[in-house]
């Protein structure tokens, strides 16, 4: 087993405590959570409903702000940032991947990768170029042209994990990357994050299934707000865990 030390930090939570207020009532969504991850780790996210797992993938997002503590991403404290900003640093540093692929229908597949770079302001060419880059790198070379009713749930993941990776991003945030897909499409889905992730890039994986979170190389646990452990991820078996496979 490999441990990584001594790596710059790509992300730092420290204190981070979220509150929601629902009327009079305060919901304590987060309690002091305290978290590195280093560049190129690939770490899993579990909890059960309640725990904050959400809260926190929205917070590393860039998607919330927290209520007190301090979050550095990449170098920059997001933590004050306001709306705008964090806009620009989504687009950035952050590539997301979701259970419902949140593909717009109307568009090509090649139109939804090209998406980010439009809004980082890319030229025609560089946008084309780097979509079809990545379109091939997912093994969608051959579906530019299709729209998202004409590919399957695993393509249709496809094409949101390359447009995930089209701007470059710091992290690649995947929320429930597989919640909608059968086992053998999951095992295939996963397969590719695994390749992402050997090609350099820093991977969190938020997820409740446990077999999905055995593809990481390091699980932190939630539970009520606070994190309940953090272990380097010991298992050979990885994506040999997916059952039926």
């Amino acid at each position: 087993m490999q441990i990584l030390i001594n790596m710059e930090n790509i992300i730092t939570l420290d204190n981070i405590i979220k509150n929601y207020f629902v009327g009079t009532e305060v919901i304590r969504a987060l309690r002091s959570v305290s978290l590195s991850i280093s560049k190129n780790e690939y770490v899993a996210i579990m909890g059960p409903s309640g725990s904050g797992k959400s809260t926190l993938m929205n917070i590393i997002g860039c998607l919330d702000t927290i209520t007190k503590g301090q979050y550095i991403l990449n170098g920059t404290d997001v933590s004050k940032l306001h709306d705008n900003d964090l806009a620009e640093i989504r687009n950035k540093e952050i590539g997301f991947i979701f259970q419902t692929f949140n593909l717009l229908p109307r568009y090509t597949a090649l139109e939804n990768v090209e998406l980010p770079l439009i809004y980082a302001g890319k030229n025609k060419k560089e946008r084309h170029d780097r979509a079809m880059e990545v379109l091939e790198q997912v093994g969608l070379g051959d579906r530019v042209t299709h729209k998202p009713n004409e590919l399957s749930g695993g393509q249709r993941q496809r094409v949101a994990i390359a447009r995930a990776l089209v701007n470059h991003p710091s992290i690649i945030l995947a929320d429930e990357p597989t919640g909608n897909l059968d086992t053998k499409t999951s095992y295939d889905i996963m397969k590719l994050l695994e390749e992402i992730h050997r090609n350099g890039n820093t991977i969190i994986l938020v997820t409740h299934e446990e077999d999905i979170a055995k593809c990481s190389r390091r699980i932190v646990r939630l539970r009520d707000g606070i994190v309940e452990s953090d272990e380097t991820n010991v298992s050979d078996m990885k994506l040999a865990a997916f059952s039926g496979v």
